[in-house]
C-alpha cells in the first residue's frame, strides 16, 4: 500500500487549497482515510476521517466548517478542500488509511487521532496574513 499526498502550497489567509491523496494497492472508498497535520513545534493533529463506504466523516473544531473531505472512487484519491484558510493552518499535511479500519461509522469508534498504519509522505501547507 501506497499513499501519495500532493497540492500543498503557499495560500493567503481566507484562501483555498486541495490537497490529494492517491492510492495504490488498495481501495480507499473501503477503509477509513484520514488527514492529519503537524505543525511546527507542535504534535501530530488529527483533522478528519471518512469512514468506509463513504459512511460518516468527523472533523476537529479547529477545521468544522472551512475543510471538506472528498473521495472520488474511480481516481481511488481523497482530497482535503480548504477554505477560509488562517495562519494557524500552516503544516505539514498527511493522509493515512488502514485496511482494518472498516465499517460505516468506523470514524466513531477510531476517533479523530486514530492510529493507521500506511501514510503519505506529507505535504507543506504555508498560509500567510
Amino acid at each position: 500500500v501506497q499513499l501519495q499526498a500532493s497540492g500543498g502550497g503557499l495560500a493567503q489567509s481566507g484562501g483555498s487549497l486541495r490537497l490529494s491523496c492517491a492510492a495504490s494497492g488498495l481501495s480507499l472508498y473501503y477503509y477509513a482515510t484520514a488527514w492529519f497535520r503537524q505543525a511546527p513545534g507542535k504534535g501530530r493533529e488529527g483533522i478528519i476521517c471518512i469512514s468506509s463506504y463513504g459512511g460518516t466523516t468527523y472533523y476537529a473544531d479547529s477545521v468544522k466548517g472551512r475543510f471538506t473531505i472528498i473521495t472520488d472512487r474511480t481516481k481511488n484519491v481523497v482530497y482535503l478542500q480548504m477554505n477560509s484558510l488562517k495562519p494557524e493552518d500552516t503544516a505539514v499535511y498527511y493522509c493515512a488509511t488502514d485496511p482494518s479500519h472498516v465499517g460505516p461509522d468506523i470514524c466513531g469508534a477510531l476517533g479523530i487521532n486514530g492510529e493507521y498504519t500506511n501514510w503519505g509522505q506529507g505535504t507543506q501547507v504555508t498560509v500567510s496574513s
